[in-house]
């Protein structure tokens, strides 16, 4: 029994013994006062019984009223004690001891940890990760401090242990068994659970999850395996989001020498194009360009033929000449990637953010609330003045990078309302709430539970648990299975899912294809695609890389 319980104890058995003795006490007075005062003589177990309902205030039945000064000041002031003992004594006494009986119900050493993963301490960062241990029924352990969370977590059926490692490191005792160890506290705790599982001969992987990239190499001489910075990563995921020149829409498009352009086009529900099947729009035969893809709430799909359906609010991805690609402006808005990159939110992500933007050459512009050396405008980015201040609707990309998930999805809307066609990028730490940003505006949403969960499900799990990034590419490849046929009718997008979007032939480049057009066996062919459609279409077309 821990000390705190020791001593609830011994106030509860105070409280026990006090209100009997309150009772007789005032039930003694009351049976002298009433035959004095009131010459009423009651006996004794009736004055004990006026007492008991006088103190628990349930009523007195026949001994009301009285008429003596005396002893209505009297019975007045036992009314006051029975509103003392419930609202103070009670609440104050009975019930701290009842919820630390409760807590004596959670345990406090591990189960047989063998083929378990104990994860010390929950948080945002380990929640997705912890959702698919649980869907797929792997074996963990959560190991929690906060009593509150602890409960809420056995609630969800969680396997949990609760108590304080620093102050009972024994807690630990088996974790010698366990596959592995995940350390999700602050950085100091960290390091104090990488020493005590190692102090308990666990000789398995430790996974520290790092606030501060500083203190990586202290948690790898205290026995850390590896050591990851999430906020760190999910920085460069929405830094490759926000730049082309950290991440170039299409690898390889330099191979078509400006011939061929690749841009986005934001689907309204008033578009043209919006809910209508490819095959009907006839988007090559008629304005000269090829549909790659398209990304819809953050997910990007190519498109697989002429029953892909185009969705309204997404982003459109075409690939055409530049002269063809300015027809579909008018039946889709354009985004332009030209000016700033705005950035709201100068926390730990948001610094990093703008560090590799600025190394990469890009124009930042900075917004918070604190005047801090690096923020370029102080303003809350919920206000019109700050955004108009900034000028917004003239950035390349918005990236809201706050740290509090409700303020977030707030501003995702305040901000696609005042910047409709401006690509808006955005954090959340929650991976619950991505789809409430993807609904209030975002284009790109992405947790730092995501991060994590992805770089901890390939290290425990081998397996890659979120993309983050998808990237397309530009590939030169021989006619191969493709020769006389046509690049746009061979089902080539229904096979594989990647497009000829141009053939090389001799000198010339060709970009737009009649319905006589067949390719020729030496010509050579411009495809696009992601890397796994790539893949698909040189197995499939049994052809191999042009020179």
């Amino acid at each position: 029994m821990t000390q705190s319980l020791r001593r609830s104890t011994w106030r509860l058995l105070g409280l026990l013994v006090s209100m009997p003795a309150a009772v007789v006490l005032f039930g003694m007075v009351f049976m002298l006062a009433s035959e004095y005062f009131e010459d009423k003589p009651i006996g004794f177990w009736a004055s004990l019984e006026w007492a008991s309902e006088t103190l628990t205030t349930t009523g007195y039945g026949a001994y009301a009223p009285w008429s003596h000064p005396v002893m209505i000041v009297f019975v007045i002031l036992t009314q006051f004690v029975g509103m003392f003992f419930l609202v103070l004594v009670f609440p104050f006494y009975v019930m701290p001891y009842i919820e630390e009986r409760f807590e004596v119900r959670l345990p406090h050493l591990l189960p047989p940890m063998n083929g378990r993963v104990f994860f010390y301490r929950y948080g945002p960062a380990i929640e997705s990760l912890l959702d698919e241990f649980q869907r797929t029924q792997t074996a963990f352990v959560v190991f929690e401090e906060d009593m509150e969370l602890a409960r809420n977590l056995r609630n969800r059926d969680y396997d949990v242990v609760f108590g304080k490692l620093d102050e009972e490191p024994g807690v630990l005792s088996g974790i010698h068994a366990a596959r592995a160890v995940v350390a999700n506290a602050d950085d100091h705790a960290n390091a104090i659970c990488i020493l005590i599982a190692r102090e308990q001969g666990f000789n398995g992987p430790i996974f520290a999850l790092a606030d501060d990239p500083l203190y990586r190499p202290p948690m790898l001489q205290v026995g850390a395996s590896e050591v990851f910075t999430p906020s760190h990563v999910l920085a460069a995921a929405l830094a490759a989001r926000a730049s082309k020149r950290i991440s170039p829409p299409a690898e390889g498009m330099h191979l078509l020498g400006g011939l061929v352009g690749l841009a986005e086009f934001r689907v309204r529900a008033s578009s043209p194009l919006a809910g209508r099947r490819l095959g009907d729009l006839r988007l090559r035969v008629r304005h000269g360009v090829t549909v790659i893809g398209q990304w819809v709430c953050g997910r990007f799909t190519t498109a697989g033929g002429p029953d892909t359906r185009i969705e309204a609010g997404g982003i459109l991805v075409v690939a055409g000449a530049h002269a063809n690609l300015a027809k579909v402006e008018r039946l889709a808005i354009p985004i332009r990637r030209s000016g700033p990159i705005i950035l709201a939110g100068y926390g730990a992500v948001g610094r990093k953010f703008v560090e590799m933007l600025r190394d990469s050459g890009e124009r930042t512009i900075v917004i918070d609330q604190q005047d801090l050396p690096e923020v370029d405008i102080v303003g809350n980015v919920l206000e019109h003045e700050t955004m108009e201040r900034a000028s917004v609707r003239s950035a390349s990309a918005v990236v809201l990078a706050l740290s509090n998930d409700s303020e977030g999805v707030f501003a995702t809307a305040v901000v696609r309302d005042h910047a409709p066609e401006v690509p808006l990028i955005v954090r959340a730490n929650r991976a619950q709430n991505i789809p409430r940003l993807y609904q209030a505006g975002a284009d790109f949403a992405l947790s730092v539970g995501q991060v994590a969960g992805q770089i901890l499900a390939y290290h425990l799990r081998g397996e890659q648990a979120v993309a983050v990034e998808h990237r397309l590419k530009f590939i030169r490849v021989a006619a191969g299975g493709l020769a006389w046929g046509h690049p746009w009718r061979d089902r080539v997008r229904e096979r594989t899912g990647a497009a000829v979007v141009a053939v090389e032939r001799g000198e010339r480049v060709i970009v737009e294809f009649d319905n006589s057009f067949v390719v020729q066996p030496e010509d050579t062919l411009f495809v696009c695609g992601t890397p796994g459609s790539l893949e698909s279409y040189l197995r499939e077309f049994e052809t191999m890389l042009a020179g």
